[in-house]
């Protein structure tokens, strides 16, 4: 067997010159170096064979020893040193804080298998398949990889920096919220042996109701006698126990509470178009502010153009600044795609709300278990906690286009449409009747 040098053939030592010694005494072959001229055959030959050995292990921690810390530094910065996963794209390959991770367009396909899995609570199989049709192969043994792996939210992991969590310089497939509700998800499924059954139907608030007392989801199960479904927590010691009639009348009771006249509505999106308007502003200011860069480099790509077709400059200068020029407008773009469009998708969203709002009861007693759900998240992104020597619902976070209807719609009763109506002190997150405060927002 013939190596460049036995550092190549082994970097493990005596390990190394143990499996060459072996190769030579069972099976006749010797291993010889081209640049390390020497008969492993003879006494002194095979002592120096192994000396060799030794110093390709000790030259590998040594370089070791100086990779590793700088992997480190730079891991803790939040740049991620190999392949990017599944679902992203490298745009500028290069030293790790050069490059630039985007997702790609399969990743735009990833993204809906957590939607999926998240808002649906869609099987691993069916998502699996659905996938394939789009053309994106994909087993569900992968799946379980990339729902628990949090690189798809932002952050960094690594073996490397045991126990710390990295937010990572890469663009972010979704955002945190979904990646913990479609962990979450699969992680109940796992632990409590879950498949999905018809009486599903009638427990829609199943994971999704959490217990007061220990903040674990809360489950359920039918009394075969009087046919009647109930939800539990089982904790135990818990005790926490209530029919499921009982939980969805309550929480209809919640859902009257967003609930807008049709005679109200155009009052009511002005108002959320304003209040958002302040809470966008930044991004809105960005946005334009990226724009009119955008419009200036457009320009100076014309007018280079220009210079270099009526001959004022050489091809030289022209390729020196083109590409930069392009550059810089690629990197505007992206980060319009980003922050831009924030008018127009402002106002379809507050569209979007306020429709739900008209008539939220019957839109969600009329959906299947699947939209049920959605909707539910929608509203209330982290669930909801019930308490049950109150009997009364509570949650952390409201959504911020519904939390402000509530109070909207009480301040302009008794007003007629185009009435002023003063919103200058309504909160950004309120809490309607029927909803105790979370502790936390």
């Amino acid at each position: 067997m013939i190596v460049y040098s036995y550092e190549r053939f082994s970097r493990s030592g005596i390990a190394g010159a143990s499996i060459a010694d072996d190769l030579l005494k069972k099976y006749g072959v010797i291993t010889l170096a081209t640049t390390q001229e020497l008969d492993p055959t003879t006494p002194s030959g095979s002592f120096q064979q192994k000396i060799l050995f030794l110093f390709g292990q000790m030259d590998n921690e040594l370089r070791r020893d100086k990779v590793v810390p700088g992997m480190r530094e730079l891991l803790a910065k939040g740049y991620w040193l190999w392949a990017p996963p599944r679902g992203y794209e490298d745009l500028n390959k290069g030293k790790a804080t050069e490059r630039k991770l985007v997702v790609s367009e399969e990743g735009k396909l990833l993204k809906k298998a957590f939607e999926w899995k998240a808002y649906q609570q869609m099987p691993n199989v069916e998502i699996a398949r659905r996938l394939n049709r789009m053309g994106l192969k994909m087993s569900e043994k992968r799946l379980i990889e990339l729902f628990a792996n949090p690189f798809y939210c932002g952050l960094i992991t690594s073996n490397m920096i045991p126990g710390q969590v990295i937010e990572g310089k890469h663009e972010p497939l979704i955002s945190r919220e979904l990646f913990l509700m479609a962990h979450n998800i699969r992680q109940e499924k796992r632990s409590h042996s879950f498949v999905h059954d018809k009486d599903n139907e009638n427990r829609p608030l199943k994971v999704f109701a959490k217990c007061d007392k220990c903040r674990q989801t809360l489950t359920g199960y039918l009394v075969q006698k009087k046919g009647v479904y109930y939800y539990k927590c089982n904790t135990k010691g818990c005790k926490v126990n209530r029919s499921a009639n009982a939980m969805h009348d309550l929480f209809r009771k919640v859902l009257k509470s967003f609930r807008i006249g049709a005679e109200e509505l155009q009052i009511v999106r002005i108002q959320l178009e304003e209040q958002m308007a302040v809470f966008f502003k930044s991004q809105i200011e960005e946005a334009n502010s990226l724009k009119s860069r955008l419009n200036e480099i457009e320009r100076k790509k014309e007018v280079i153009e220009e210079r270099f077709v009526t001959g004022e400059i050489d091809r030289s200068l022209y390729d020196k600044f083109r590409p930069k020029y392009e550059k810089e407008s690629f990197q505007i773009k992206q980060e319009l795609n980003k922050t831009g469009g924030y008018k127009s998708n402002l106002k379809k969203v507050i569209d979007f709300a306020t429709e739900i709002c008209l008539n939220p009861l019957i839109l969600w007693d009329k959906s299947d278990l699947y939209s049920k759900r959605i909707f539910q998240n929608l509203i209330f992104p982290e669930g909801i906690i019930y308490n049950r020597e109150n009997d009364q619902y509570r949650t952390s976070r409201i959504n911020s286009f519904f939390s402000l209807i509530p109070q909207i719609a009480r301040g302009i009763e008794g007003h007629k449409n185009g009435d002023s109506i003063k919103t200058d002190k309504i909160p950004a997150w309120v809490v309607p009747p029927g909803i105790e405060p979370g502790s936390t927002v």
